[in-house]
């Protein structure tokens, strides 16, 4: 019997491999495939995505440009740290932020520009019911958006870093290590998951909205707000809830911040600052505030990759369920529209 099970096992995998595969090609050729390659082509020879990658790059080396004048300034103290390349998009200089505060900011522009049309537009100009009038599947369409603009951001992100990475080197003259690039790797692929959410933003405007200015707009507005306000009402309600006294004990401050904090990270702004910190940083061993007895027996030194990763888990499960929940909804509003030909 024994003998018998271990036969037929593998058999199992190798079909329900095939049902997957079979599937993902049966989807493909619904029209997955043509919508993908079709809304590719447009978001790369399009001026839109040049337009918006360029004020990123150009933000972006300069920060660069003044972190390595930084570093090189201060040698020694960077050298003691042991992660000098990871220096680059962290540190800021002069009346510049860093690279990692210039792309937290204008990164979700890259999202909602390729998004905020891309179901109202084609309603405007009478496209979308033409397509759903050929054999293309109309969950295809949504897909296919998705993926293009996805797959242009994705390409545009890793370029944008690559070139980072090869003017850091030229400028401070050290490698990176293996583990170094290994988190900046990470720090590339949480970057297009955060791109990602406000992409699943934009295009949920895009459903909602029949005006593609109503919906830019909105998506306007919904960034603002992560981005500016939303840490200032985390405060202003964590003081109603736990108001503080003129003397406030250490126990009551830690409260506050502890709810403070927890307001905040509803904002996937600080969910994303929060975790390519972290993986920029090997030294952050914790997020939030700790107690004194918190950091007794604790052994000073840089945290492993692993041991970030663990770390930030919870903020990089929440962008993700966040751009998961933000398509779903795109995803059962466009199948539900109502789409007439003009």
């Amino acid at each position: 019997m024994g003998g018998h099970e271990l036969s037929v096992q593998p058999d199992a995998k190798l079909g329900l491999h095939k049902n997957w595969f079979n599937k993902l090609t049966s989807a493909w050729a619904s029209g997955l495939g043509a919508v993908t390659h079709k809304e590719l082509a447009d978001h790369l020879g399009g001026k839109r995505l040049l337009i918006l990658l360029g004020l990123v790059a150009v933000t972006g080396l300069s920060a660069v440009y003044v972190a390595a004048s930084t570093i090189r300034e201060s040698a020694m103290e960077a050298v003691e740290t042991g992660f000098v390349f990871l220096l680059l998009f962290s540190t800021s200089g002069g009346s510049l932020p860093s690279f990692l505060s210039f792309l937290g900011f204008l990164g979700p522009l890259l999202g909602l520009a390729l998004g905020f049309d891309s179901v109202n537009g084609e309603q405007t100009r009478g496209t979308l019911s033409r397509i759903l009038s050929q054999p293309i599947h109309r969950d295809s369409v949504i897909n296919g958006k998705f993926l293009a603009a996805l797959c242009a951001v994705s390409l545009a992100l890793v370029a944008l870093t690559l070139l980072i990475s090869g003017l850091g080197i030229e400028l401070i003259g050290i490698p990176p290590s293996s583990e170094e690039i290994l988190r900046v790797v990470c720090f590339a692929l949480l970057t297009i998951v955060y791109v990602a959410f406000w992409l699943s933003v934009s295009i949920m405007f895009s459903i909602v909205f029949r005006q593609a200015a109503t919906s830019a707009l909105a998506g306007m507005a919904t960034w603002l707000f992560f981005t500016v306000f939303a840490t200032l009402l985390a405060g202003l309600v964590a003081d109603a809830v736990v108001p503080l006294p003129s003397e406030p004990t250490a126990l009551e401050l830690m409260r506050h911040q502890r709810i403070e904090m927890a307001l905040s990270r509803l904002s996937p702004t600080t969910l994303y600052y929060e975790a390519t910190s972290t993986l920029l940083s090997p030294h952050t061993r914790a997020l939030g505030p700790i107690s004194v007895e918190q950091l007794e027996g604790a052994i000073p030194g840089p945290l492993p990759l692993s041991q970030s990763l663990l770390l930030i888990w919870p903020d990089v499960a929440g962008l993700v369920a966040a751009t998961l929940l933000c398509f779903a909804a795109s995803y059962v509003l466009f199948m539900r529209q109502e789409i007439r030909a003009i």
